[in-house]
This record gives structure tokens, sequence and C-alpha cells, in this order.
């Protein structure tokens, strides 16, 4: 790897450099090797700090490794890191794509209760998994609570909660949300009417 060149050209490794591996490795789906390359940081005298750790975290949230992304989420604080809204949103999505509502629902609690604001990309993904656990009524309720918090819902928004009421057995509601997606300037779309 470059990483391990950089020294033979007289160049030293630092936290930008430690960062951009980690975050190729995420890209490239090498959770492990992100996870090597973000514990190896003190040993090279390097600390890592919230890009070191965001980039790790969400390499395990695209490898579904949920209890590992959680891990380093609360290896943060420890670390004198504070996570922030893309720390979260990596480890909701982790346990989202896992299956893990309330793990996901206790995350954006979490979130919410350290004064991190929620993005669309929060809401969507505990919106999916309420819709991933056929929780209708908490995916409805966080779709009504997003307009209060400033976040504009989008169609992933709509789509994941229509397919929870679908999953719940709930259509008048799904077909309720289908109906206000216009009113809220979003065109439905194939993934809308298949919900």
């Amino acid at each position: 790897s470059l990483l391990r060149e950089m020294p033979g050209a007289g160049l030293t490794p630092n936290e930008v450099s430690y960062n951009a591996a980690i975050s190729a490795c995420e890209k490239a789906g090498q959770w492990e090797k992100a996870l090597s390359l973000l514990r190896e940081m003190p040993g090279a005298g390097l600390t890592p700090n919230e890009v070191s750790y965001n980039a790790a975290i969400s390499a395990c949230e695209k490898a579904g490794r949920w209890e590992k992304a959680v891990s380093l989420l609360r290896e943060m604080p420890a670390a004198g890191l504070t996570p922030n809204v893309i720390s979260y949103n990596a480890a909701i999505s982790a346990c989202e794509k896992a299956s893990r509502c309330n793990e996901a629902l206790s995350l954006f609690d979490e979130m919410l209760a350290a004064g991190v604001k929620p993005d669309v990309t929060s809401y969507n993904a505990a919106i999916s998994a309420c819709e991933k656990a056929g929780r209708c009524d908490e995916a409805l309720s966080l779709l009504r609570e997003m307009p209060g918090a400033g976040v504009q819902p989008n169609e992933y928004s709509y789509n994941a909660a229509i397919s929870a009421c679908e999953k719940g057995g709930r259509w008048e509601e799904a077909l309720s949300l289908l109906r206000e997606m216009p009113d809220a300037g979003l065109s439905p779309n194939v993934i809308s009417y298949n919900a």
C-alpha cells in the first residue's frame, strides 16, 4: 500500500494519510484493514480523530458488522472525541442493515440526548429500521417529527414508511402516505408504488 511505501520515499505518514487509507479501505469493503489502520495509528505516534473513527465505523457499516460499528462509536468518548452526526448515522445504518431495530432506535435517541441534530440520513436509517421490523407506528412517528426538527422528508423517507405500513397490514395508511407525497413536493416512484 502507498501508506507503507511512504517512509521509503522519505515521507512520514500523518493523520491525513491514515484517514485517507482508512477511507479507501471503507470504500473497498476492507473493514478489517480499516480497523487495523485505526489501531496502528497510536503506535505511529498519531492520534485518531473523528474522521478516522467515522471512516472505520462506515467500513464496518458497509460490511454488515453492526456490533463493531457500535463498539467504535462507544470508544470515541474514551478517546476524547465527540461522536457527530456522521458517526451516529453510520452506526444507526449498520444496525438498520442488520435488522437491529431496537439498537438503531436506541442510537437515534442517544443522538438526540447528546444534542447531535439528526439529518435526513439519520431519520431515513431509523425509519428503514422500523420498516424492516414491521413497526409502522414508530416509522410514522419518525416521519411526522421530521418537519418539526427542521428536516425535510424525501422519497426514501416516505417509501420506507409506506413499506412499514404495508408490512404491518395497514394499507390504508400506506395509501394515505402515497397520496400525501405530491403535497410534500415529492413524486412517488416505482419503489413507492411497489412498497
